[in-house]
């Protein structure tokens, strides 16, 4: 008796072997991309790295004008009170355009301790009035006499960035004092007016035997500076004799000058950006090899922490006063 066999399948070749009974089926191994058959996709992970450098540079230039930076601006105080009372006691606090090894004071350096008790100001005084500098507080402009000395002493701070030590400026009433802690001892001057643009200005200097200052701030809506707010004022104190200057006035470039910006902070936000972005791809490329959460635990310190360095070297692009 004949044995019937059934006819080979017309999508498998002859000889192909069966399936064990029981056995799963076969599947396609997953893509790269993480979904089944789902090819790497290059342009999803170049746009997911611009989506987090643009959000950590935003978030970083809010923190840097708000909390970060005024914290910033307090530690930045705290060291350069701690080092001009160091300067103080040993005396070698700086009392002209070079320190105490004849060299030039380098941007930043303490110079003064400015009080201004009517507006519960007390700040340390740094040396030049670059963007950079005033993040740390009050700056000296340098082609000017230091407090207490012949002359008009030029100081400018930031009306509300980085601590805002001058926000309440245009509120000094006539008459108000103001200290200067310097090299030299106390200087104390006495407010005798406030200036914004188009205001005239004070008569000329009587001479040699005369010091003034010059307290210099932002107007405006917080955060967009129209224009300049000046407090003027005179010593009421001896006048401290000044050492010779070898330039004259108006030698500082025009990053030191009031509303400018630092151009020079180009080449560090070009640097901190190159490396925010490669941290991004680097996120991107952790996201589709170890997962979501472990990705983003890692990434995001890394990206924040870049995000504030990128948004501090470019906040030295906007105007020193603001």
């Amino acid at each position: 008796m004949a044995v019937l066999t059934p006819p080979p399948s017309a999508t498998a070749p002859p000889d192909a072997p069966s399936p064990p009974t029981g056995s799963p089926p076969r599947t396609e191994p997953a893509g790269r991309g993480g979904a089944r058959g789902t090819p790497a996709r290059p342009g999803l992970a170049l746009a997911g790295a611009a989506l987090c450098v643009l959000a950590a540079v935003l978030l970083g230039f809010a923190a840097n004008l708000t909390v970060v930076g005024h914290l910033q601006h307090a530690r930045d105080q705290q060291v350069a009170y701690d080092e001009l009372r160091k300067q103080l006691a040993e005396g070698t606090a700086p009392v002209g355009p070079l320190d105490n090894n004849g060299k030039e004071l380098a941007l930043g350096a303490p110079v003064a301790l400015l009080d201004i008790p009517a507006l519960g100001v007390h700040e340390v005084v740094g040396e030049g009035t670059t963007s950079g500098v005033l993040m740390s507080g009050p700056g000296h402009r340098r082609d000017t006499a230091l407090p207490g000395q012949s002359g008009t002493a030029v100081i400018m701070g930031r009306q509300w960035g980085y601590g805002s030590p001058f926000s309440h400026l245009d509120r000094l009433p006539d008459n108000a004092t103001i200290t200067l802690m310097t090299g030299q001892g106390k200087a104390e001057y006495r407010v005798t007016g406030i200036r914004r643009a188009g205001d005239e200005l004070p008569p000329p200097s009587g001479g040699q035997n005369e010091g003034r200052l010059t307290l210099i701030t932002a107007t405006g809506a917080p955060y967009t500076p129209s224009g300049v707010l000046r407090v003027d004022a005179e010593l009421t104190t001896p006048v401290q004799p000044s050492p010779p200057r070898e330039r004259r006035s108006g030698w500082i470039g025009s990053a030191e000058e009031a509303l400018k910006g630092d151009g020079g902070a180009w080449l560090a936000v070009f640097l901190w950006t190159q490396a925010l972005f490669l941290a991004a791809l680097l996120a991107a490329w952790a996201h589709r090899v170890w997962g979501r959460w472990q990705a983003w635990i890692c990434a995001v310190p890394v990206l924040a922490a870049l995000g504030l360095a990128v948004s501090g070297a470019a906040t030295r692009l906007l105007p020193n006063l603001l």
